[in-house]
């Protein structure tokens, strides 16, 4: 059966998350970067084992699981991303894992997850509702279902990450950019540090969150919404549950273009030395098009370095 909790995260789960987390994962790095002639910090999560911040939220749900749980395994779906970190909390945990991922993930993702010990099982987007094949699985083979970013544990999880940066910087950042998705880590990120503004970036036409808070309402993504290449951030919709974290908490959400989010793959590559993908260099893309304000206490978030090589070879080319 899915799992109904009604369970909200806390920050409470926030810093148990984190103490999870810290004792199997170092801090990843927070690193300086000038950006219009202002210093600033970026938190380097395409440095995790898995190359993005969805080990966190992946970990802290698994380890949670009762041991009735644990038998029975457990169900994702993921565009790549948080696939992997199911993975790979799921091996070292000695857990069965299934991930419903989209036919046209990038195929480092989908060769990773599987490498990692996952079974994959793959939908067609936008045709299927990847929620509805994951629901199916469990109705015929059992499991849990650990969500992307509507599950409470792993909003708790991502939000870890705001820990580690406090203690990083010694102080509360004055605000954090988040490339969102589904709204997991922005979610996260709120509760992890509440004295800190919360700034959600996402691709233009995919801002369901961002449109969700404006409306106080969910927003489906619309039948004809724009290509992107950010793959790792396109939910049709977000879950009442990151609304209601969000809705008040968070700034006004941003989008940015493929071109702006190109110009911050290269600067990641050239000033950084990071390889980033385009989903995880979205909240980078609108500092630098100065869609967000940035001051010495900001930190923003690079939150996954699984590129196709090929695409990132050509974006850094600047051939596309």
């Amino acid at each position: 059966m899915i799992r109904t909790d009604v369970r909200m995260p806390t920050t409470e789960g926030v810093n148990k998350a984190a103490a999870a987390v810290a004792a199997i994962l170092p801090p990843t790095p927070l690193l300086p970067v000038e950006i219009g002639g202002v210093s600033a910090w970026v938190k380097a999560e395409v440095l995790q084992p898995i190359g993005a911040f969805k080990i966190r939220g992946a970990w802290w749900r698994l380890v949670s699981l009762t041991p009735e749980e644990r038998a029975g395994g457990v169900v994702a779906v993921s565009s790549g991303n948080h696939a992997q970190g199911v993975a790979w909390a799921a091996r070292r945990l000695g857990i069965r894992a299934t991930i419903v991922m989209p036919h046209d993930a990038p195929h480092v993702k989908l060769a990773n997850t599987k490498a990692l010990g996952a079974e994959v099982v793959l939908y067609q987007r936008p045709q299927e509702d990847r929620d509805a094949v994951a629901a199916n699985l469990i109705e015929e083979h059992g499991g849990t279902l650990v969500h992307a970013f509507g599950d409470p544990w792993v909003v708790e999880g991502q939000g870890s990450a705001a820990i580690e940066i406090a203690a990083q910087l010694g102080r509360a950042p004055s605000r954090i950019i988040a490339c969102c998705g589904g709204g997991g880590l922005a979610a996260g990120l709120a509760l992890g540090a509440p004295d800190s503004a919360i700034h959600p970036v996402e691709p233009v036409g995919w801002d369901m969150v961002g449109q969700a808070m404006a409306k106080g309402e969910l927003v489906h993504a619309a039948p004809d919404a724009p290509k992107t290449i950010c793959d790792a951030l396109q939910p049709n919709v977000t879950k009442p549950l990151n609304l209601a974290l969000l809705k008040g908490r968070a700034e006004p959400g941003v989008t940015v273009t493929d071109a702006e989010v190109r110009a911050a793959q290269r600067f990641a590559f050239n000033s950084l030395h990071l390889v980033v993908e385009p989903g995880g260099a979205a909240a980078l893309a609108a500092a630098l098009a100065g869609k967000v304000p940035v001051d010495a206490d900001t930190v923003i978030m690079l939150t996954g370095g699984n590129a196709d090589p090929a695409a990132f070879a050509s974006t850094i080319a600047g051939s596309d």
